[in-house]
């Protein structure tokens, strides 16, 4: 099994890509291994970040388990060709697009529409994604059209306990044993096997999947969420300009009070944290992505809106853990390859060397 990295970061099978695993520690590189779904993040709470990430592809369809040990925000976007359904693990807590997640739901989702997640740490889920027609084949074919229908854009569904139990367990089993012994996945009877066994759990449980009726408070998370979205869209789009409060409310067209009370619940700071702490994720994009020779730390600073460089860099230190200079000296991402129990060539950073190699990973 090999697997290479080349710029910006996403993931190439070179041979067999069955399996692949990866521990990042950069918030800034967690949309970078995923060649299924675009994925923009931003850490939310400080301290030594762990996002884990196991994808396993069993021919058109993909299994992915991912965790996270510190709360993160997230902006993903499926790409063409895909419906995804994501189960949530017992101890999940968060929202996407201002409603609640939790183990007794489901996320359906099709290709091309942006799913905002804000998650604690401890958050666990595993999504399954395969072409819409294939599952529509399968409930056509045993005449239970009724009981199923793609999803309109982004839903969130209710599952039973023992539906919720049965599809969530079977991501972790197939996902455990494929970290533990990638090799068995290799073989095209396990494929095959795997294959049908993750389309008959998803038959089996999505058809008691059902509607969540939206409460009053519910409205109004998700009303918060759009505010919050328009003003973050608006900050990153205005980079480097004179921006003030202001022009959020006027962008999001709320009063300051509404504003405030969005991004507090939402986010859980107010505008102006949040959004320097966005600031600071993009200028730790750059210089990571970036060569000395190609760009300076004074440059990103400027490009996102920071003119106090003292200020600047001890924002960033308590952000990230150490200076943005020493970011910036880091080599920029270098292709590399990577096979069971043997690791060559140089991982991007953030990416740790010891969790990829797939046979040692526990």
């Amino acid at each position: 099994m090999k697997i290479s990295l080349r710029p910006p970061g996403r993931y190439v099978s070179t041979e067999s890509s069955t399996v692949t695993v990866v521990e990042i520690s950069d918030p800034t590189a967690v949309g970078e291994t995923l060649e299924l779904i675009d994925q923009d993040a931003v850490q939310m709470e400080l301290g030594p970040l762990r996002v884990r990430q196991v994808v396993v592809r069993l021919g058109t369809n993909i299994l992915m388990f991912q965790s996270t040990n510190r709360g993160i925000r997230t902006r993903t976007r499926l790409q063409t060709g895909f419906v995804a359904f994501v189960t949530f693990g017992p101890g999940a807590a968060g929202t996407l697009n201002g409603l609640s997640v939790g183990p007794d739901r489901v996320l359906a989702s099709t290709s091309g529409v942006e799913v905002k997640f804000i998650v604690a740490g401890g958050y666990e889920s595993v999504s399954f994604f395969l072409p819409p027609e294939d599952i529509l084949a399968h409930f056509r074919g045993r005449h239970r059209e009724d009981e199923f229908r793609l999803p309109n854009g982004v839903e969130l569904l209710h599952l039973s306990p023992a539906a919720a139990h049965g599809l969530y367990g079977f991501g972790r089993r197939l996902t455990d044993l494929a970290v533990r012994q990638p090799e068995v996945f290799d073989l095209p009877q396990t494929q095959a096997t795997a294959r049908i066994d993750l389309l008959e759990t998803l038959l089996a449980n999505l058809g008691s999947a059902g509607q969540i009726e939206s409460t009053a408070r519910d409205l109004t998370r998700q009303t918060h969420s759009r505010t919050v979205q328009i003003a973050e869209d608006y900050a990153v789009s205005h980079a480097g300009e004179d921006l003030y409060v202001t022009d959020l409310c006027e962008a999001a067209d709320v009063s300051e009070r509404t504003l405030q009370y969005a991004f507090k619940e939402v986010m859980g700071m107010a505008p102006v944290a949040y959004l320097t702490r966005l600031r600071l994720h993009r200028v730790r994009h750059a210089l990571r992505t970036a060569s000395q020779a190609s760009t300076t730390v004074t440059t990103e600073a400027l490009r996102w809106g920071f003119w106090h460089f003292g200020d600047f860099s001890r924002a960033y230190r308590e952000c990230f853990g150490e200076l943005p200079s020493e970011t910036l000296r880091r080599k920029p991402h270098a292709a590399f390859k990577l096979s069971i129990g043997d690791v060559t060539g140089t991982l991007p950073p953030g990416l740790s060397q010891h969790s990829v190699k797939l046979s040692e990973v526990h």
